[in-house]
């Protein structure tokens, strides 16, 4: 299992992602949301093939083309930290955390 804890920053809305893996080639995400575009990714992306997530070779990621069609900014961190989230739970990756820090100079 493995999870990430998404704050999207001027929005105001934090997403927290969980994922599990079947021990094969599937992982399962479920989503706590405050986000109403969001929820509505949840309600569509439920389980990935955690390879497919990890390049944008092929047909790319499932969790990108679903965030295109939910999603209405471009710059929301959630879909990074979904995938993030996957390679962890798919032993693809270790958990570390990633910051965006926007400012103006």
């Amino acid at each position: 299992m493995a999870s990430a804890v998404i704050d999207s920053g001027i929005c105001g809305f934090c997403t927290t992602v969980r994922t599990t893996s079947d021990g094969a080639r599937t992982v399962r995400v479920e989503f706590e949301t405050d986000c109403p575009h969001v929820a509505k990714l949840a309600e569509v992306l439920r389980e990935v093939d955690p390879y497919r997530e990890i390049t944008y070779r092929g047909d790319g990621p499932v969790t990108l083309k679903l965030a295109a069609e939910h999603l209405v900014h471009t710059s929301c961190p959630v879909p990074s930290g979904i995938i993030k989230a996957i390679e962890v739970a798919a032993g693809l990756a270790l958990p570390k955390d990633a910051t965006i820090k926007p400012s103006r100079d």
